[in-house]
């Protein structure tokens, strides 16, 4: 059945494709979105065709209530995105993000707004799961700093025990290491609890590492392929923190969107988190040397810097199970099959490099070790 949705943030990278999927599905879909140009830089603020647009951020009480007149559902999307930019912007992370989501919860007081969708994120767990060799399940592993300073990048378990990074599922406890995880996890609980209290049906997404053709390539906090694809762009190595065997999750954005309206449409989702990723998972410096390669320039590899990163975790890859269960879900894009369409956007777009500039803010914080 046709809705009419607000989408926050639905000018961003992954809101552009939520906006045609909805509308190619039948949905009315409205906008609503600040247009920051830390986001919005290589796009100039291009605004979907075929939704209304109403200009404005989401901590606007007065703009959010207008966004929200007549609507049956929400997408919550706008939010500051980043670990490493999180750990000294905090003012400015816990304001979007946090407040952003008390402003449009709060709004929403009242209406007869029949279900919300928030995009959280991935960075709610720390660590992924892993498994010792006897088979136990750890869900909870940190690495310890003076391990980390010394080189020592995997983590090990409370007995100094060998560990296998495995699939993460949604039972896997969280743990915020980052203040962008910290808002993250504010954002999904912050609606599940709204939607528990006031009879909205509710339902949180948790992210994994998004890609595909129109990120943000001039923001250095984005996405890890932005980051390399404007780096080669621009003739220069990727750069990847500690040595490039950490483990990650790659989930095209055209799945994703397919992720959010079936979570818009699907009857038995209310009050669940639900991790929307490919269910693979890659070594970063593998990625980045498939991109080198997909983008014609297999001499650039990548620069390990045997340096780490505040707030970074060392491997954490999706378990979809439950997407697979409550959404209908199912990744059509694998990674090694999409990276000559983003090696293309990329030639087409142009990109500033700005991750040495990213590195310097981060060492004069004292935010890399």
């Amino acid at each position: 059945m046709s809705q009419k949705v607000l989408i926050t943030g639905g000018c961003g990278f992954i809101g552009r494709y939520v906006v045609q999927e909805l509308l190619r599905a039948g949905h009315q879909v409205r906008i609503l979105d600040a247009l920051i140009d830390q986001v919005h830089g290589d796009t100039g603020g291009t605004i979907p065709e075929g939704a209304d647009f109403i200009h404005g951020d989401v901590c606007d009480q007065d703009k959010v209530k207008e966004a929200l007149q007549g609507v049956d559902s929400v997408i919550h999307l706008a939010a500051e995105v980043g670990v490493g930019q999180s750990m000294y912007e905090i003012a400015r992370y816990v304001g979007g993000n946090d407040l952003g989501t008390a402003v449009l919860l709060e709004s929403m007081i009242g209406l007869p707004v029949k279900r919300i969708v928030v995009a959280s994120s991935m960075s709610v767990y720390g660590e992924g799961l892993y498994m010792t060799d006897d088979g136990r399940r750890l869900g909870q592993v940190r690495r310890k700093a003076a391990r980390i300073k010394a080189g020592e990048w995997e983590p090990l378990g409370p007995e100094g025990e060998h560990l296998k990074p495995a699939p993460t599922d949604e039972e896997k406890p969280v743990d915020l290491a980052s203040i962008y995880a910290l808002t993250k996890y504010f954002q999904e609980r912050a609606v599940l609890i709204y939607g528990e209290a006031y009879g909205v049906e509710a339902v949180a997404l948790r992210l994994f590492n998004v890609f595909g053709p129109g990120q943000a390539l001039s923001n250095p906090y984005t996405g890890v392929l932005a980051n390399f694809a404007s780096r080669i762009a621009n003739g220069q190595s990727p750069m990847i923190f500690e040595d490039g065997k950490q483990r990650r999750d790659f989930v095209h954005v055209e799945d994703v969107a397919r992720a959010f309206r079936l979570a818009l449409e699907k009857p038995r989702v209310s009050g669940h988190t639900i991790n929307v990723g490919s269910g693979q998972s890659y070594s970063v410096s593998e990625v980045a040397t498939m991109l080198a390669d997909a983008m014609g320039a297999p001499q650039l590899g990548p620069e390990i810097l045997h340096k780490a990163r505040s707030g970074d975790i060392r491997n954490c890859f999706s378990d979809i199970s439950k997407a697979r269960e409550l959404l209908g879900f199912e990744p059509t894009h694998r990674l090694e099959n999409s990276l000559g369409e983003l090696a293309e956007w990329v030639r087409s777009a142009g990109a500033i490099d700005r991750g040495a500039e990213m590195k310097r803010q981060l060492e004069e914080r004292g935010l890399v070790s």
